[in-house]
């Protein structure tokens, strides 16, 4: 499960109004009339991103990809429960969560996780598409009243799979987050910095790396305040202090996107050109059997767990409410997946 992407300039419109028309991902005031004015406002330009990258995001490649790769490792891992069958489930792009759902339910799936390859959990982001899930999966008669049994791999920020010189200051970015989302008590930041205290951990303890580094944030759109500080304005402030050479670490991402491909390779990576910098940007995971294997254990060890009795369909994490939450969907979508799928 992730955002997703546009595959063609074509899909780009209909991408875009999903995901202004998304309360979970950008709250707007009178959402069902605003939304729609965004999207068309800002297709144009979108569009022209899109164009620069090769005419559309590989995101969903990438992903049919590191899923096929991982079920291969996974039969190996959990040959109980093999043989495993990887779905794609974009949130606003196709293949969408109905599209997907249908397709499952044609081939007969009775017990499926929820994988979302978001590996630090927001409720923005994978709690979106979870609640998406939860609200189709009944009229599909794909939910547990209808003999399907659902757990989700919600989190997994600091899974070793998910991981210069001295001088080299290594600029972690991560897609930002409105502060209202923040403020409401989101994971999110939370789980961000704890990829990157692991990241840096792995590396000391693997090669003794020792390198500045800090995490920044990119990607905000409109005029609300987002959480930073932003990487652009990182970039500059380290071209001023002298520290030219960067590595750029897309730390939130699990393949190649336009915030990878546009943002960071050609907005960023002209704009350090302009101040004098050498930066290079970290290999995004993509097809890398690495993450692969990270995939299989990942998901080899929540069925085993799961099917154990060890832990629930769900983690505990998870289980929690965000303190200042209002959204009664997440409150059923959790108890929902809590009871595998069942109302």
């Amino acid at each position: 499960m992730n955002m997703g992407g546009p595959s063609t300039l074509s899909e780009v419109h209909s991408f875009l109004s999903r995901l202004f028309h998304d309360s979970d991902l950008i709250p707007l005031p009178f959402q069902r009339l605003i939304a729609p004015v965004i999207a068309k406002r800002r297709t144009p330009s979108i569009e022209e991103q899109y164009a620069k990258i090769g005419g559309g995001s590989p995101i969903r490649r990438w992903t049919e990809h590191q899923g096929k790769a991982m079920v291969k490792l996974l039969d190996e891992l959990s040959p109980q429960t093999a043989p495993h069958k990887a779905y794609t489930m974009f949130r606003y792009a196709d293949p969408l969560t109905n599209e997907t759902l249908q397709a499952m339910k044609a081939d007969g799936v009775k017990r499926a996780v929820a994988f979302s390859q978001y590996p630090q959990y927001s409720c923005s982001t994978t709690g979106s598409s979870l609640n998406e899930l939860f609200r189709r999966a009944p009229a599909l008669g794909m939910d547990g009243n209808s003999g399907v049994q659902w757990s989700v791999v919600d989190r997994w920020a600091t899974h070793p799979g998910l991981s210069a010189r001295p001088g080299v200051v290594l600029l972690f970015s991560a897609h930002s987050l409105p502060m209202d989302i923040v403020n409401r008590g989101d994971p999110y930041v939370l789980e961000v910095s704890s990829t990157v205290t692991a990241v840096i951990g792995r590396l000391r303890e693997r090669n003794g790396f020792e390198s500045s580094y800090r995490l920044v944030w990119q990607s905000q759109v409109g005029p609300k305040p987002w959480m930073g500080m932003k990487t652009p304005d990182a970039l500059k402030g380290l071209a001023r202090t002298g520290r030219k050479d960067v590595i750029l670490i897309p730390v939130a991402f699990t393949s190649d996107h336009i915030e990878t491909l546009f943002e960071l390779d050609l907005e960023y990576g002209s704009e350090a050109k302009e101040l004098g910098m050498n930066l290079q940007r970290a290999e995004s995971l993509n097809g890398s059997p690495i993450f692969a294997r990270a995939l299989a254990d990942i998901a080899a060890e929540h069925i085993r767990d799961v099917d154990s009795g060890r832990r629930g369909a769900a983690s505990t994490q998870m289980m929690l409410r965000c303190p200042g939450c209002t959204n009664e969907t997440c409150a059923d979508q959790k108890t929902w997946f809590a009871r595998g799928g069942r109302v």
